[in-house]
């Protein structure tokens, strides 16, 4: 069983309101939004909420929904899957990361404000609506985007079993696991990552997961495939299809992304050949410079601040200071 549910999220100025569509499938699909199952009722198997397109500008996880779409079938699923293939219209329009000031001057992106506020701000009043969704579900699959030069992970909360055990089952070779709150950097909290979904979820006690699932603002068969084996993979792995989850002989567990080596000043930079995706580097590497393209001066000598695996490296060679040059993640054996 399917259904198609038009959702208004919020109210621009104009009065024209801001809407999506939330598909479900299985066993809720047959009632009424008002008595759908929740975490605490009788349903036959569990439910799971994917979302897609929180940034709007990272498609890849739009067509995986509308590939499991076309492939689910839906006599065979047992529990419940709620899709919402674009989670942020607003942005999605805009092919754009956040919204601009004239749309949102408080919360320009929507992935910082979970669960939201039905009285707040327009971000925080769409997370609100789709928290409706998100907060019943049993487990959450919030699908992203990186750029062409990021290795496909998937981040869960550090220390959260069940999250591992989606991030795993999902299939990506790399999965980062995210410290939070006192266990975090500074940076951190500055950048208010409390407020993601997978964060806030995890908090509720709502297993999730992000898969990144690089390369953004093109539909990318890769990125796109392995989000659709993804979603299928932790849909098996919860029991709610039949078979196994296809997932790697190894993987590697690594910390979070905010092991960065950033510009210390702005002008071009030239990543160093060894700077590969997926190439281990240890602490002191050199990964590149960054040199001022008037004088020639060498302004900087990137190098790694840890050892670990490189999963990131900025390719667009103008660069401003405090901007992410390569990314390192650290290996780690307790996730």
């Amino acid at each position: 069983m399917h259904t198609a549910e038009t959702v208004t999220l919020a109210r621009l100025p104009s009065g024209i309101d801001v809407e999506t569509t939330v598909h479900t499938y299985g066993d809720a699909a047959e009632r009424s939004s008002a008595s759908r199952q929740t975490r605490s009722g009788d349903g036959d198997g569990p439910t799971v909420y994917v979302q897609a397109a929180q940034h709007g500008r990272e498609i890849n996880g739009t067509e995986t929904l509308r590939r499991v779409h076309e492939r689910l079938d839906h006599g065979e699923l047992s529990g419940t899957l709620v899709a919402v293939p674009v989670a942020d219209p607003l942005t999605f329009d805009r092919v754009s990361y956040t919204t601009p000031e004239s749309l949102d001057s408080v919360h320009s992106n929507m992935n910082r404000v979970w669960p939201g506020d039905a009285e707040g701000s327009l971000h925080e009043r769409m997370a609100a609506a789709l928290w409706k969704y998100a907060g019943e579900a049993d487990y959450i699959v919030d699908l992203h985007t990186g750029s062409p030069e990021m290795l496909t992970h998937t981040v869960y909360l550090h220390g959260d079993d069940e999250s591992r055990r989606l991030a795993e089952a999902f299939g990506t070779d790399l999965l980062l696991a995210e410290a939070a709150g006192d266990d975090a950097d500074v940076e951190w909290s500055e950048r208010n990552f409390g407020g993601k979904l997978r964060v806030a979820a995890t908090r509720e006690g709502i297993p999730s997961i992000t898969p990144e699932l690089a390369h953004n603002k093109q539909l990318v068969e890769p990125a796109i495939e392995t989000g659709v084996r993804g979603v299928f993979n932790v849909l098996r792995e919860l029991g709610m299809l039949s078979g196994d989850p296809e997932t790697p002989a190894e993987q590697t567990t690594a910390r979070n992304h905010l092991g960065r080596v950033t510009a210390t000043d702005s002008g071009l930079f030239h990543p160093a050949p060894d700077a590969e995706l997926g190439a281990d580097v240890a602490e002191g590497d050199h990964l590149g410079r960054v040199y001022d393209p008037t004088t020639y001066e060498v302004l900087q000598e990137a190098t790694a601040d840890r050892s670990g695996v490189v999963y990131s490296v900025c390719r667009e060679a103008t660069v401003t200071a405090g901007q992410t040059l390569v990314g390192v993640a650290m290996p780690l054996e307790d996730a």
